[in-house]
């Protein structure tokens, strides 16, 4: 695998080795032995979670606050994603800041966001299918969340504003600015 690094210190795009031949194609998605030897994190995923959207739809961008805080290990398996984190970190160099990839079944890549990011994708294709690897359990009383369109952020989701799909509760989210970040670096 291939460790790509980005300007947010530990947010990762992991490039798995793929392996194809007429058959179609084999790679290895996870292995903890050789994350940590190749990006210097021990993690252990204890939680995995895959969601189904249709073109248009923006999740996000969620967070679980301490104690029940989350790194995250994502890809697409149908489909293709604009995947975004963002540092919600204070004191953190790069408190406010984001990175954006596109991830796809095609393009096999991962994105790794340690604690401290808050997390959403918008949906490029007809549909996707996502899944994450989470390191810690699902806790509704710590749910965390920031706009999908905070105009601070200056997120371009690669979407026609007319196309955008949110779930009710994501319509409501505040700004960066007006939350009280759980998270120091």
């Amino acid at each position: 695998m291939e460790v790509i690094k980005t300007a947010i210190k530990d947010v990762l795009i992991i490039k798995p080795r793929v392996f194809g031949d007429a058959r179609g194609y084999f790679f290895e998605s996870f292995n903890a032995r050789v994350f940590a030897e190749q990006t210097g994190i021990q993690v252990t995923f204890v939680q995995d979670n895959e969601s189904m959207s249709h073109y248009g739809v923006v999740r996000g961008l969620h967070y679980q606050q301490p104690p029940y805080a989350q790194s995250k290990l994502v890809r697409v398996v149908k489909g293709n994603v604009l995947d975004v984190a963002v540092d919600i970190r204070r004191g953190s160099p790069t408190y406010g800041q984001y990175v954006a990839v596109e991830l796809s079944a095609d393009n096999h890549l991962q994105l790794f966001m340690p604690k401290g990011m808050a997390h959403g994708f918008s949906v490029l294709s007809e549909e996707v299918i996502f899944q994450y690897k989470c390191d810690d359990f699902y806790a509704p009383q710590s749910e965390g969340a920031i706009a999908w369109d905070d105009p601070d952020l200056h997120i371009d989701w690669h979407l026609p504003a007319d196309k955008i799909l949110l779930s009710e509760k994501d319509r409501h989210h505040p700004c960066l600015r007006d939350i009280e970040s759980p998270f120091n670096d």
